[in-house]
């Protein structure tokens, strides 16, 4: 076991899948020679050339349009996005090709295909500081993973390129220095099945991605008060796995949905109503939502601090739950 930085586990889940399969290939913007935006494929151009790890030009449609022939083709390209935000120039290849070609061809054709992209803000302004996993995870036949550790991004993400589907695989950019424990030797880490990453009896949070890290930090402050939180991350969005979401609920009576986005129409709105639903008897309190402020992502250091939930807004929102 070695402790890694985020960054360091999604190269080395990468590293070796080219290792393993010399049909993974990487292409996007500056993905070979200067390493990738976040340098994530930093290193890998000079391994494996430029056949293998493709610099393409700035036009994410041709990206994604050309992975997805090369992954009907045979090949399975992991295609990188420089933001999430640039998906918005490939929407019809994500959505219309990737998502439907195997649904389409009547299960003839399939489509192994991985988009890589980076969601998440940092002084990037309202454009460049967006979260579209509830748009992505709104389609059948896309599988979207957004892992919150560096444990889950290696193993998920080597699994995300050994599977038939295209898989949307959304890192968070504030999570690129994070570091957490990687088993030294070859593991994978499955597709569609939350995870437990805090016990307790008193409330469920249900969370992904960067605000994992936030919910467990108010899980340690709110600890001190007697209060113990249930953390259940789910990490894959679609296939929405809710098992470990329920068994939760039915320990704890009350549930807290925590997610970067918006609230309106987001990942929360389906995983409020899914409880609801299906284990309303079990339910002490109504579940309660805790996401950004609706408004486009300002870039002043101070006001966009205050559109995010933090830490003691999480304990504030559970100690008024518990009240």
């Amino acid at each position: 076991m070695s402790e890694k930085s985020y960054r360091d586990a999604v190269r080395d889940a990468l590293r070796e899948e080219l290792i393993r399969d010399e049909r993974v290939l990487i292409l996007g913007e500056e993905v070979g020679v200067w390493g990738g935006t976040y340098a994530v494929t930093r290193s890998l151009y000079d391994e494996f050339g430029g056949k293998r790890i493709i610099d393409t030009p700035i036009a994410e449609a041709a990206i994604i349009g050309a992975a997805v022939g090369a992954a009907m083709g045979g090949l399975r390209p992991v295609a990188e996005l420089m933001t999430i935000n640039f998906s918005l120039e490939a929407m019809d290849q994500i959505v219309n090709n990737a998502a439907k070609i195997h649904f389409m061809f009547g299960g003839q054709m399939k489509v192994p295909l991985v988009i890589r992209t980076p969601a998440g803000w940092g002084q990037l302004a309202a454009t460049h500081s967006q979260s579209f996993e509830a748009w992505f995870a709104h389609l059948p036949g896309l599988i979207v993973a957004m892992p919150g550790t560096p444990y889950d991004a290696k193993g998920m993400l080597k699994t995300a390129i050994r599977s038939d589907n295209p898989v949307m695989f959304i890192e968070h950019a504030r999570l690129y220095g994070v570091k957490g424990d990687v088993p030294d030797g070859e593991y994978t880490v499955p597709l569609g099945v939350p995870d437990i990453k805090r016990a307790g009896g008193d409330i469920t949070i249900v969370t992904y991605s960067r605000m994992l890290h936030v919910a467990l930090a108010a899980a340690e402050e709110l600890s001190r008060d007697g209060i113990e939180c249930e953390i259940v991350d789910l990490r894959t969005l679609r296939p929405l796995n809710m098992s470990k979401v329920y068994d939760s609920v039915v320990k704890t009576h009350r549930a807290l949905v925590l997610e970067e986005d918006w609230t309106t129409c987001g990942m929360g709105a389906e995983i409020a109503a899914r409880i609801g639903r299906d284990r309303f008897d079990f339910l002490d309190a109504p579940v309660e939502r805790l996401g950004q402020i609706e408004v486009p992502v300002p870039y002043a250091r101070n006001l966009e601090a205050l559109m995010f939930p933090d830490e003691k807004l999480v304990v504030q929102r559970v100690r008024e739950m518990l009240s």
